[in-house]
This record gives C-alpha cells, sequence and structure tokens, in this order.
C-alpha cells in the first residue's frame, strides 16, 4: 500500500540540468572508471550492456538467463564478485541518473538490473547494502507523487520497490536490522512507503522483529498508526505476535487521531479470537470515546439539531463496529457477556446503547439477548435514559440509520409485563418523535402505538395510550397532518374498557382541539369523525354503544369547556361556540337516559366526577342537564325536595315516592347534587347540611322481627330487603359527600361545624352498621338479586342476571328444572323477549327473568298483590320457619351481602378520616365498646381497598366482579397513600385498644352498644347483638390485614415513598423500650434509620401474641402471617437496593437484620405450634385448622437457622413416635440443637390425628425444597469455590436424605391411605430433584465417597418402601394412590440408572448387582403373587450391594425451585 503525501514543490528553475556525461580527470576517476569497466566487462560477458546513455536502462535480453550466467561467472572467480560490486558502486555514485538506470527497467514488464543482480546471491548481501546507504542520500528528493514526479523520478521509492517479493533474502536478519535503521530516520512520505512494503520484504521469520520495530516506531510516531496498523493485518503472525499487535493497538486507543479511530477499530475487530476477544470488547468499552456526543439539553432546544452527520467519525466508528459485529458473533458474545458483569449505572456508557442495537440490528439468536439483557438493566436502573438520551438527542442523521433499531427496541420493551420498562419506552417513542420531524419517521412512530393500542393486552393498550396521549397534548399540530393513521382506532371502540376509552377519546380530543372544533383546518376531518360516532354512539339504544356515547361526550366536554383552555385561545369569539358545542353533547346524553336507570346513573357518576376533577367553563353549570329545565342550584334542590323529600301522611310516603327507579337513581343523583353544591360554595355543602339529619321512611320494625319475618309473603321479604338496601346506600352517599367536610378544612366551615358534622357521620355509621347487618340476615335467608346502584361496565345492566348475581343456594333450591321442556321454553322466552319494549330490556331484571332465561322451569305460589315477585316454593317454605334468623351478630363479616357488594355504592377514601373521630368527649366514658364496631366498618372498607389496590391472591368473585369492584376507584398507588397516610397513626391506637379489651377478661356491658345506638335513632331489635370479644377479634384482624397489604405495596418501598414507610412503622414500635434485644449488632442500629423501626415492629407483634394467643388461635395466628410479611417487606427492601451499599445508606438498612428477624419470626412459630388450643376441645379444634397448622410450620421451618437439621430431627421423632396402627395424639418433640432455637420439650399439641397429613405433607415439601436449594448451591459452588465448601453441601444433602427415609418409613406404621398416597407423590418429587446431583456426585465421588455411599444406601430403603406401596395399592385398588403411581414409577426408574452410571463410571461396578424385588408387603413379609386375586404382575427391579457399595433403586425429584403447596389433601381410610 502506497501512501502519498503533499510536500513542498520544487522549483524547476533551480534544479540544475542534467551532467554530461564526462568522467571525472585524477586518480580517483581513474580508479573508479577502472571499475566501472571491470563490472561492465563482467556483465556484457553475461549479456548486459551497463555503460549506455544516461536517459535509457541497460538492456536486458533474458534476465533469467542472465542472472545464471553471471552468477556461473562469479561461482567460478571468486574474486569477480567484490570486483563487480565496486563497479557497480562507482557507477551508482557517478550521477543520480546513473543510480537511476540501475532501478529503472528496459522494459515496461521487465525487471530493472539492480532487481536482477539481488537474485543472485553472491551480490545481495553487498547490493541491499548499497542501496540501503543510498537511500538516506534522497531523502529530500522532491515531493512525491502527488505533486505530478512520476515514480521513475522517485529515487528513493525506486530503491524500496527493488527490495519488494525477492525470491530470497541471503542475511534477512541483517538486512532488517539495517531497513530499520533507515525507517527510523526517514522522512513521513518514505517511511509509511517502508512500512506499507513490509509485508512484501520480509519474510515470516522476521516478523517479530518488524512487530517490536512497530510497536517502537508507534511511540515515537502516532502519524504512521494507520499504516502501521494495515501492515500488522497482512503479516502472517503467530498467535504470541498476534497477541502483541492487538495489545500494541489497544494502547493506541486513547492517543490516536478521532479520524483514525475506524482504522483502529476495523483491526481490532478483525484480529478477535475467541482468547482475546473479551479483553478487545473491554478496552473498546473502557477506552473509546464518541468525540460527537452532544450536550442533550442543547440538541433539546433544537440548537444542535442534526450536528453529528452518518459521514461523521462517529458514522464511521459505527458503521466499523456494525460491520465487525456481524460477521464475527464471538464479538456479540463476548461484549453481551461483559455487559452482565457491569452492575452499576455510573458504569455504563453510551457506547454500550450502541453495541446493543448494533447487535439488535443483526437479528438472529443473539436479538434475544440483547433484548432480555436490555430489559433487565432497565429495570434494574443500569442503564438510564440519560445514556440515550446522549445517542439520540442532537444526533438525527446518525441515528436515522438505525431508526427502526431504535423503533423495534421501544415496541419490545413496551410490550413488556413491567411498568419500569414500559415507561422506558415511552420515553424512547418521545425522543424519536421529537427528534425526527420527517413524515416518513413519524408515520412509523404512529402506526407501532396504533398496533400496540390494537393488541388486546391490558397494559400495553394503556401504556401505548398514554405515549399517544402525551404526543397529541404537546405536538398536537404536528399530528394532525399525519391524523388518518390514528383514526381508525374509532373502528374498534368496543374493545377498550372504560379508562382506556377515556384514554381514546382524550386523544382524539386532543387532536381536534389543536386546529379548533370550529375551524376550517386539516383538524376539523377529525373533529367532525369524533363528533359524528359520539352522536351515534349516545342514541344508540344498545346499552354498551351508548355508555361508550356517554364517555365520549363528557370528554369532550372536560376538553373544550376546561377554563385553562379556554384562556389559551387567542380569538375569544370561539369560546362561546364551543360551550355551546359541549353543552348540545351534554343534553343529547341525559335526553337519552331520561328514562334507563342504569345509562343515567353511569351519566351523574361520570359528571360528578369530571366536575370534582376539571374545573369547566360556568356555562357548564348552567346548562339544562336535567328533565326540569334550565339548570340553578336552588331549582335543583326544589326538584330533589319534591321527588325524595317529602311529609308522611298517617305514617305512609305518597304513591309517586314509591317508584323503585326514582329511588335507584337518588344515591347517583345526590352525588352530583353535593359535587355542584361545593363547588358553587368554595367546598361548603352548609346550604344542604339538613340532609345528613333526615330521618329515612323505612319499614315497620315489627316487620324486622326475627319471629315474624317468616309470616311475611314473598313481595313483602322483598320490599323490605329494598327499602333497606337503598336507605344503606343513600346513607353511604351522605358518608361520601359530607366526609369532605370534615376530611379536609373548608375556609367558610367552622371547627365546630366541623365536630358537629362528624359526630352526626358517626350516628349514620351506626345506622349503617345496624342495617347492613340486617340486610345480610334477611338475605342469607331470603337470597335476592339486588338493584344496581352504579354502573358495572359488561357487568351490568342486561347481564345482571348472569350466574354470579345470583347466590349459590338461591340458584339450587329455587329451581324445578324439566329437562323435557327446556328446549320449547327456551324458544318461547325468546319469542317473547323479541317482542318486548327495547326500553324493557333495560330495565332491572328479577329472579325470575334469570330463571326464565336460563330456560328453568320455576314453581310459584300465587299471591293476590303480585305475582311477579314470589320466590320459589322451597324458599317460602324454609321462610316460614318462625324465628329463622336466630341472633344477628353485627360484628361479624356480612358474607351474604359482600356477594354482593360490587352493586354497593363505593365509600370514597376521604370516610376513612371519620376514624380519627370519636362520639366520647367525657374522659369517663370508654370508647372501646361503643366506637369499635364503628371503626371496625371503615377498617372492613380500607382492607377492601387495599385489595383492590394491591391484589395478592385469587378474588373471592369472578374476574369481571372483581374489576367491577374497582370502578370509579380512579386513585392510583400514589395518590391512596397520600390520602391514608395521616391513618397510620390511628390504626396504632385502634390496634392498642382491641388488644386491652382482649386482655380484659370481663364481660361485655350491653348497654354500652344499645344507649348509643338508641341515640343514633336505631330502632330497639332484641336478636341484634354486639359481642365485646367479636369486637376485638374482628378489630385486630382487620388491622394485622390492613399491615400485611400496606407493606407489600410496591410502591411502598421506592425510595421516593421511604418518609412514609417509616411513618407506618412509626406506629408499630412497642411501649417498652426493647435495646436490649439488639446488643447483638455492632455498630448499634440508629433509632431513626429503617432496620431499627423494622426490628421494633417485630417486637410489638411478639408482645402482642401472649395475650392474642391465649384468646384466639386464629387471631394469633394473623399475628404471625403480619409479622412474616414484614420480614419479607425488609427482603424485599434490600433486594430493590442491593446494586450498592450507599444505597442501603441512604435507607437506613442493612442486611444483617434478616437473619435477627427470621429468628425472632421461627421462635414466634414454634410457640404457636406448642401451645394448646384455648377454650376449645383439641381434637376438634385442630381438625378445621389445617391450613393455619399448614402456613405455621412452613414459617417455623423456612426460618430456622438450619432447616436441615430442624427437618431431620422433626422427621426422625415424628416416626418413632408413631405407634403402630394408631395415631399419636400428642407428640413430645426432639430438643433442638439449632443456636437459637427454643427447645420443645413442652411437645406439640398441634400434632394430632387431624392435623398430622397437613405436618407430613409440609415436611415432605419442605425437605424437597430444601434439597432443591442445596443441589442449586452446590452447581454455584464448582463454578464459584469461594460460595461454599462441598463437604458442607454433601452433608446437607445427607441430611435430607435421612429426613426423607424417616418419612416414607412412617408409612409401614401409618396405615392411613391418605399419608401413602402423600408418600408416593412426594416421594417420586424428592427423587426427581435428587437426580440434579449426580453430575456434582460424579465429579466428587472420589474424595467423598464415603458420605456418597452411605446417602445411595440410606435412599434404597426409601425406594423400596414406595415400589411397596405401589404394589398393595395396585392389589387393593386404591385409586387415590394408584393415579400418582407413574411418574413416582417413572423417577424411580431414572433414579436407578443414574445410580448404575455413576458407579460404573466411578470403577465400582463389580459391586452393583440389578435383580427383581421379592413381593413384600408393608411389613417386609413376603407376599404371593396372587394374593390379590386378578392383579397383573409386575416386575420389580431391585438394585443390591455389598457391604461397602449401595444398590439403589428409584428416586424422586422437582423440576421446579418451588415446593407444591397444595392444601386439598383427601381423607381415605380403610
Amino acid at each position: 500500500m502506497v501512501f502519498l503525501q503533499r510536500s513542498r514543490p520544487a522549483n524547476p528553475r533551480k534544479r540544475p540540468p542534467p551532467p554530461p556525461d564526462v568522467e571525472p580527470r585524477g586518480a580517483a576517476g581513474a580508479d573508479s572508471s577502472a571499475a566501472v569497466d571491470a563490472a561492465a566487462a563482467l556483465l556484457a560477458d553475461a549479456g548486459c550492456t551497463l555503460l549506455v546513455p544516461p536517459h535509457q536502462a541497460p538492456p536486458l535480453p533474458s534476465p533469467h538467463a542472465f542472472a545464471a550466467r553471471l552468477g556461473r561467472a562469479l561461482s567460478a572467480d571468486p574474486s569477480a564478485a567484490p570486483r563487480l560490486l565496486a563497479g557497480v558502486a562507482a557507477f551508482a555514485a557517478a550521477s543520480p541518473a546513473r543510480l537511476r538506470q540501475l532501478l529503472l527497467p528496459a522494459a515496461p514488464h521487465a525487471p530493472s538490473l539492480a532487481r536482477v543482480l539481488l537474485s543472485v546471491p553472491a551480490l545481495q548481501p553487498g547490493l541491499l547494502a548499497l542501496l540501503l546507504e543510498k537511500l538516506p542520500e534522497h531523502f529530500d528528493d522532491s515531493g512525491g507523487a502527488l505533486d505530478g514526479l512520476p515514480l521513475q523520478d522517485d529515487v528513493g521509492r525506486l530503491i524500496v520497490s527493488q527490495f519488494r517479493w525477492l525470491d530470497f533474502l541471503a542475511d534477512a536478519d541483517a538486512f532488517v536490522e539495517k531497513l530499520v535503521e533507515v525507517l527510523s530516520v526517514a522522512p513521513p512520505r518514505l517511511k509509511k512507503e517502508i512500512i506499507g512494503s513490509f509485508p512484501e520484504i520480509v519474510g515470516d521469520q522476521s516478523h517479530a522483529t518488524v512487530v517490536a520495530a512497530l510497536e517502537k516506531l508507534l511511540q515515537e510516531d502516532s502519524e504512521v498508526v494507520v499504516a502501521v496498523l494495515d501492515v500488522l493485518s497482512d503479516l502472517n503472525l503467530n498467535e504470541e505476535l498476534q497477541e502483541q499487535a492487538v495489545t500494541v493497538a489497544i494502547s493506541c486507543i486513547r492517543t490516536i487521531a478521532p479520524d483514525q479511530i475506524p482504522h483502529l477499530l476495523r483491526f481490532l475487530l478483525l484480529s478477535a479470537t475467541p482468547a482475546n476477544a473479551g479483553r478487545i470488547i473491554l478496552q473498546i468499552r473502557e477506552q473509546l470515546r464518541f468525540v460527537g456526543v452532544v450536550d442533550p439539553r442543547a440538541a433539546r432546544s433544537k440548537k444542535l439539531k442534526g450536528k453529528a452527520s452518518a459521514n461523521s467519525t462517529d458514522g464511521a466508528v459505527l458503521d466499523t463496529l456494525r460491520s465487525g459485529l456481524r460477521f464475527k458473533n464471538m464479538l456479540c458474545e463476548a461484549f453481551l457477556k461483559e455487559l452482565k458483569t457491569v452492575d452499576h449505572p455510573k458504569d455504563h456508557k453510551v457506547i454500550d446503547v450502541w453495541l446493543i442495537m448494533l447487535i439488535y440490528a443483526n437479528g438472529g439468536a443473539l436479538q434475544k439477548s440483547a433484548e432480555k439483557i436490555l430489559k433487565s438493566k432497565i429495570l434494574r436502573g443500569c442503564i438510564r435514559e440519560t445514556l440515550f438520551d446522549q445517542c439520540i438527542r442532537g444526533n438525527t442523521e446518525l441515528v436515522k440509520e438505525h431508526f427502526m433499531s431504535f423503533l423495534s427496541v421501544s415496541d419490545y420493551l413496551l410490550a413488556c409485563k413491567e411498568d419500569k420498562a414500559r415507561e422506558f419506552a415511552s420515553y424512547l417513542f418521545t425522543a424519536l418523535f421529537e427528534e425526527f420531524t420527517d413524515t416518513y419517521s413519524r408515520q412509523e412512530l404512529v402506526g407501532s402505538l396504533v398496533a400496540h393500542i390494537g393488541s388486546g393486552v391490558s397494559y400495553e393498550v394503556s401504556s401505548s395510550l398514554d405515549i399517544m396521549i402525551s404526543l397529541t397534548s404537546n405536538n398536537s399540530e404536528e399530528l394532525i397532518p399525519i391524523s388518518s393513521h390514528i383514526t381508525g382506532i374509532l373502528d374498534y371502540l368496543e374493545g377498550f374498557h372504560e379508562d382506556n376509552l377515556r384514554k381514546v377519546y382524550d386523544i382524539f380530543c386532543q387532536l381536534a382541539l389543536g386546529a379548533g372544533f370550529n375551524t376550517g383546518s386539516g383538524g376539523s376531518s377529525v373533529a367532525n369523525e369524533l363528533l359524528m360516532v359520539v352522536r351515534k354512539q349516545v342514541s344508540n339504544p344498545d346499552m354498551k354503544y351508548r355508555r361508550m356515547g356517554i364517555i365520549g361526550a363528557l370528554r369532550i366536554v372536560s376538553t373544550i369547556a376546561h377554563v385553562d383552555v379556554n384562556a389559551a385561545v387567542n380569538c375569544s369569539s370561539s369560546q362561546q361556540p364551543n360551550c355551546e358545542e359541549s353543552l348540545e353533547l351534554l343534553k343529547m346524553s341525559v335526553n337519552s337516559c331520561k328514562f334507563v336507570t342504569l345509562p343515567l346513573i353511569f351519566l351523574y357518576d361520570e359528571l360528578a366526577a369530571l366536575l370534582e376533577s376539571k374545573v369547566l367553563h360556568s356555562a357548564i353549570l348552567d346548562c339544562s342537564i336535567f328533565p326540569t329545565g334550565p339548570f340553578r342550584v336552588a331549582d335543583y334542590l326544589a326538584e330533589f325536595d319534591t321527588s325524595f323529600l317529602a311529609d308522611l301522611n298517617n305514617g305512609e310516603l305518597p304513591e309517586k315516592h314509591l317508584s323503585q327507579p326514582c329511588l335507584q337513581i337518588l344515591p347517583s343523583q345526590f352525588s352530583i347534587l353535593t359535587t355542584i353544591e361545593r363547588l358553587v360554595n368554595e367546598g361548603s355543602l352548609g346550604g344542604i347540611n339538613a340532609l345528613l339529619g333526615c330521618p329515612l321512611h323505612l319499614p315497620s320494625t315489627k316487620h324486622l322481627d326475627g319471629a315474624k319475618w317468616g309470616n311475611l309473603s314473598g313481595l313483602q321479604k322483598k320490599a323490605v330487603c329494598h327499602s333497606l338496601y337503598y336507605a344503606i346506600n343513600w346513607i353511604r352517599e351522605l358518608l361520601n359527600a359530607f366526609s369532605t367536610q370534615v376530611a379536609s378544612r373548608v375556609d367558610n366551615f367552622s371547627e365546630k361545624a366541623r365536630d358537629e358534622t362528624a359526630l352526626k357521620l358517626l350516628k349514620r355509621l351506626r345506622n349503617l352498621i345496624l342495617l347492613e347487618g340486617l340486610l345480610n340476615a334477611f338475605l342469607k335467608k331470603y337470597p335476592l338479586s339486588l338493584p344496581e346502584l352504579r354502573y358495572l361496565g359488561d357487568c351490568s345492566g342486561s347481564t345482571s342476571t348472569s350466574k354470579f348475581n345470583l347466590p349459590k343456594k338461591m340458584g339450587e333450591e329455587s329451581m324445578d328444572v324439566t329437562s323435557s321442556n327446556k328446549r320449547q321454553k327456551g324458544s318461547k322466552d325468546k319469542a317473547a323477549s323479541e317482542k318486548m319494549n327495547p326500553d324493557d330490556k333495560l330495565k332491572q331484571p328479577t329472579i325470575l327473568d334469570a330463571f326464565k332465561r336460563a330456560g328453568v322451569t320455576v314453581s310459584q305460589t300465587t299471591n293476590k298483590a303480585s305475582s311477579s315477585g314470589m320466590m320459589s316454593k322451597d324458599i317460602e317454605q324454609e321462610a316460614n320457619d318462625p324465628g329463622e334468623l336466630g341472633l344477628v351478630d353485627l360484628m361479624t363479616a356480612p358474607v351474604q351481602l359482600d356477594m354482593q357488594r360490587f352493586k354497593f355504592r363505593t365509600l370514597h377514601t376521604r370516610c376513612l378520616s371519620l376514624l380519627n373521630y370519636s362520639e366520647c368527649q367525657d374522659s369517663s366514658c370508654s370508647s372501646l365498646e361503643t366506637e369499635l364496631p364503628i371503626y371496625l366498618y371503615l377498617l372492613r372498607d380500607l382492607h377492601n381497598k387495599l385489595d383492590n389496590l394491591n391484589p395478592a391472591t385469587k378474588p373471592f368473585l369472578s374476574t369481571s366482579q372483581a374489576k367491577c369492584s374497582c370502578v370509579h376507584c380512579h386513585d392510583n398507588t400514589q395518590e391512596f397513600l397520600d390520602k391514608i397516610q395521616p391513618l397510620f397513626s390511628v390504626l396504632g391506637k385502634h390496634l392498642d385498644e382491641a388488644v386491652s379489651m382482649i386482655r380484659d377478661e370481663s364481660e361485655s356491658c350491653p348497654d354500652n352498644w344499645s344507649s348509643h345506638s338508641s341515640s343514633a335513632g336505631n330502632p330497639d331489635i332484641p336478636y341484634v347483638v354486639v359481642s365485646k370479644s367479636s369486637i376485638a377479634a374482628a378489630v385486630c384482624k382487620e388491622i394485622l390485614g390492613c399491615y400485611r397489604k400496606l407493606v407489600a405495596i410496591p410502591d411502598l418501598l421506592n425510595q421516593p415513598n421511604m418518609s412514609v414507610l417509616k411513618q407506618l412503622l412509626q406506629t408499630l414500635q412497642p411501649t417498652e423500650n426493647f435495646d436490649d434485644i439488639l446488643s447483638e449488632f455492632q455498630p448499634s442500629l440508629a433509632p431513626s434509620n429503617v432496620d431499627y423501626l423494622y426490628c421494633g415492629a417485630c417486637k410489638m407483634f411478639e408482645d402482642i401474641m401472649d395475650p392474642v394467643c391465649s384468646f384466639s388461635y386464629l387471631l394469633s395466628s394473623d399475628v404471625l402471617i403480619t409479622m412474616q410479611s414484614i420480614v419479607n417487606s425488609v427482603v424485599v427492601l434490600l433486594d430493590e437496593s442491593g446494586e450498592s451499599n450507599q444505597k442501603k445508606i441512604q435507607i437506613g438498612c442493612s442486611k444483617a437484620i434478616i437473619p435477627f428477624l427470621r429468628k425472632r419470626l421461627s421462635q414466634s412459630a414454634h410457640k404457636l405450634l406448642t401451645a394448646d388450643q384455648p377454650s376449645e376441645h383439641a381434637e376438634n379444634g385442630w381438625q378445621s385448622k389445617g391450613d393455619l397448622i399448614q402456613k405455621i410450620l412452613q414459617i417455623y421451618l423456612r426460618n430456622s437457622e438450619s432447616t436441615s437439621d430442624l427437618l431431620c430431627e422433626l422427621c426422625k421423632a415424628l416416626t418413632q413416635k408413631t405407634p403402630h396402627r394408631r395415631l399419636i395424639p400428642y407428640f413430645k418433640a426432639p430438643s433442638l440443637k439449632t443456636k437459637g432455637t427454643q427447645e420443645a420439650s413442652n411437645g406439640f399439641p398441634t400434632l394430632c390425628s387431624s392435623t398430622i397429613p397437613t405436618w407430613y405433607r409440609v415436611l415432605h415439601e419442605e425437605n424437597t425444597g430444601t434439597l432443591n436449594k442445596t443441589i442449586n448451591q452446590a452447581l454455584k459452588t464448582r463454578a464459584l469455590p469461594e460460595r461454599g465448601s462441598i463437604d458442607t453441601i454433601l452433608e446437607e444433602i445427607q441430611k435430607s436424605v435421612e429426613a426423607f427415609v424417616y418419612l416414607i418409613q412412617m408409612c409401614k406404621t401409618h396405615e392411613k391411605v391418605s399419608i401413602h398416597a402423600m408418600a408416593v407423590k412426594h416421594g417420586g418429587k424428592y427423587i426427581e430433584t435428587f437426580l440434579k446431583a449426580f453430575n456434582l456426585l460424579e465429579t466428587q465421588f472420589k474424595e467423598h465417597n464415603a458420605i456418597i455411599l452411605k446417602m445411595l444406601k440410606e435412599l434404597q430403603k426409601a425406594t423400596r418402601t414406595i415400589q411397596t406401596i405401589c404394589s398393595e395399592a395396585k392389589g387393593y385398588k386404591r385409586t387415590m394412590i394408584t393415579s400418582k403411581v407413574p411418574p413416582a414409577k417413572r423417577s424411580l426408574e431414572k433414579f436407578l440408572f443414574q445410580v448404575k452410571a455413576l458407579l460404573h463410571n466411578c470403577s465400582t461396578e463389580k459391586k452393583f448387582r440389578m435383580g427383581n424385588l421379592k413381593h413384600k408387603d408393608m411389613h417386609g413379609h413376603v407376599v404371593s403373587s396372587q394374593v390379590y386375586g386378578s392383579v397383573d404382575d409386575e416386575d420389580e427391579e431391585q438394585m443390591e450391594t455389598d457391604s461397602d457399595t449401595p444398590a439403589d433403586e428409584n428416586d424422586n425429584t422437582m423440576d421446579e425451585d418451588a415446593v407444591e403447596g397444595s392444601n386439598d389433601v383427601p381423607m381415605e381410610e380403610e
């Protein structure tokens, strides 16, 4: 390769003309002439004429023949060679022209004379030395080829050209050494020429010298980097020299000029091998700098937009990296491997992002790996938005080539389940949209978002809509030209649920608003299409589309009537048309819902929520949205009074007030009334505060008497239930409305008025508790589907007759099915339904309507009043029993109401502020018995809200109902935490009060609740009771449940919410100092730190455990589970902050508290397991507590200091204490050897005949899980020996095997079929898990053969027992066991051959023998194969060994890390 350099042009006028060919006179000249003549004679004899005119080269008729003749002549005369060299030297010294004659070829493709002479071995060393000596004389010749000087005039380059492609080098080392010396002093032009010629000059034997010289040269002159790298690429280097060359190149990364970086990277990537790929990638990551990175803030301000060009240095670097990664996958793998080891955000660089994008663009299998690594880095916070910001902002031209890769990565992140990944995708979409202003790129972005919107995945759709809302809000005018790509969403609106539907309408409202709803710009088409769709939906008789139209109309109203929006419009004349448009839509919506209850409820609720969330134009508050004409607050109050408030006529309401639809819309209409009232009066409800104390017209108390309940007709019972139901929801809306007066400070509302309002609300709560208790009791005896008082989306309207709305008892007992008439009846009902008025379809259906639609024949009893409300004959007869209601405890959970709670009006979060208020102003009045029932109601509601916010388990209701329960709950997690944060201290206070009631064993005073209930206006009903014990237990249970839900909220553990977490933990601190139990921590924990507060919380629950345990075992188990949630919260908190110790210091929490808390938790669990059940017969009491025993035992085992030791001892003692053919009622536990574990000398009363299956299953599951964790740790230990000891791991496996054998051997003395079934099932899983350890056992067999053989021998005992159980189950046809036999048999067979392979590979095969098992029973007696009758014979393989070698039969293992936690263990006995 030739490198040309421009130099100063020579002045031809100063160049002397060629000297005449005149020989110098004198003695020296005579000697030179004689030497030249002698050389010419020698050359002439060989066939070459040396002395020719200066402008001609000596002719060579046949170069090869000439060289051969000359070589023979020189061989014949040893003195000829020196004479010839002296003559050539004299000829070259005569003048530059003569030297040029030697270097120039005589013909175009013929060699020069010097080249031919170099092919003669006798002449080559001397002639090479001569040419190298002549080379420095021509360093200062003319500039070079760039100035037009041809090669034949450049003597220096001609000399170098003679060295190329020589057939041989007589003395290569001397020549290379001399050439390197010349190279060190050569000018840059000639230096690059010589460097580029090295591959053509030197041979492989001289490469080491060349590499060393080039390395030294790079240290002296950095301008020759590119030439050196090209030479190193062309040289055929061995591995050692190649590594040396790579090291040389790496050392130049920081010092090389920016424009030369692509050449350096190309060399490094081409030189990569599996051995050095990791080092090359590491150095590129650490040392490579992107010189074109711009300031993201300046880029966002459009000052440097598009600064980085695709043809710039960065573009060339990316092209080089892309080509290198595309053709060498090992580089991609090395980079991904290196990136996995980088844990800190500060260690990630911009080059990481680009390399990920380049690997992603290459596709293939590595694309998935790149996606996963990028996702994990984003989730862990290692790769942040600033890195992508530096890549994208201001680098439009650079990113343009990789735009689709960035878009594809954004698509992948947007489809992830994790919120953090989707938030990152939102940033990427926004950044790409803002950076790329061309139509094509934005169309691709919008099209991708639309595809995600149509994916059907809820979280993906929601996040995509959020991104689209952000784009339309900030760039609506720029999106209008490509709005045609978005409007297609309007064709698929029915596929969105309500929250996403609101977002869709917000998107189109923003687009329409960008151009104006009443303008002729491009946005008017969007506005016209939107308005057309909404009008069609509002007028559609189908409730589904009408609901969509109501949502759309209100979103349009909220957009164009918002005060801030109208204030931003420059043209004031456009405000009025906008308001008129919104008013028209609003009126159309109201008119379409006038005579249909559920849509009207939905409209009122949506409008109330809209008025609370946004400030609308005053014209909206004055609009005609109600049937009675133009709206004013006073006019609507009058209408409300007329509809719902009236004087009684002889104790009865007028007929017009008895309409059910009127009562059905009452709560929603009242909600919008109070909302408008607060907007008009600056938050005060003083104008309508009389409604809070207004009495309710309810059925007479004689109808509520349990003894007379059975005498009521079905219609009367229905009327009573509906009356109570409407009264309950009226009170709930009163609480929602007037809690605003006490939850937050209102300027024109005095403190005295606030306290009076709070007292009234507490009295209303007493009314609510009584009414819900009565309704729950009535529904228990008279199942009834209650009308819906809030719209539930797809779960409401005509679908209210679905099966989930009907209690099971009612669905089973009230239907008399006639299968022969089912089809005929169904066809009649279908025909009848077609004749119905469309409005009738939207009315609240009755129970009988539901049965008729299901094709069921319902038997009815006639009633003079009405036959439509009659119940079935079975229910009617059941309801005729006198006194069937029994005692109604108001403190028990209303199960029947909770089944239909989704139809009730929702209590707002602000109602929970009533927990801070008390009715008792006098200090002598005890509030424990009188006010805890009120607080209990609010606590249950808080618990339900926490369940909806962070559901941990499958809800009791169906999926659709679970979704409906969250309707109109628009608070996100952060808003909800902010609202309930003031309640943390109140929760702790009420928990203390409840515990103090439990400590007090005095009898309850019934007058306390009755007196306050009477003062609240509640009637005196004898069979309604409130027990002191049930109050305390229920309050404790609800508060503990709330604490568990609170600490499980993921957002609570984030750094911004640390203050909220601390405030929550501060309410859980014990009253007494507990620093003595924290003395083991060095340095001591600071009281203000989170770890100290966590320890205090666990100590407080430990203190509660003692009084609660003696009162209720169920409640004490709740305390223990709450303690476990506290420990789990610590673990999650420290795991999230695990990437840096600095973050742990910031949150004030150390991992040292985890073992401490787990030890305390294990001790508390042990205390419960060894506690006697209070006030219950042990055998009968424990029978119903299997699930609790399972959880407590799991906590005990998993949090002990040595789970394997504890399992081994418990299993051993369980086997020893189990007598033959009967179960133990009481079990003395062994003395536990683990440090810090309380001795179980007092035994385990929880282990009895009814709970032994639970114990047996849990011990199996925990033992298998412990083995699985141990094996996984062993596999890590093989790669990282510092993580543990192989000896310790093998000992742990041995303990697990012993525990397993003890559990299986227990079947010999325990004949319960369920125990045998669990032995087969979990035995197979254990053996399957053990199979994972065979690779480890094989590698460690030579050093630890004794313990390995011992554990295999032990396992043989268990596998034989499992084989016997399977055989007996087949003979006795025990299906509970036989269904689990096949997987167990497969595991045993795999285990058998694994043992055989292990012993074969370890040269102990001679000690292994495999045969058939003898047919024996569980007691070891040989049994005839025909003893079971017609049972097929089955060959049982057996392993037998001598005294030194074990024989293994079968084994069970788990493929998963998690053990099975099924609670359904069938109980079956012979």
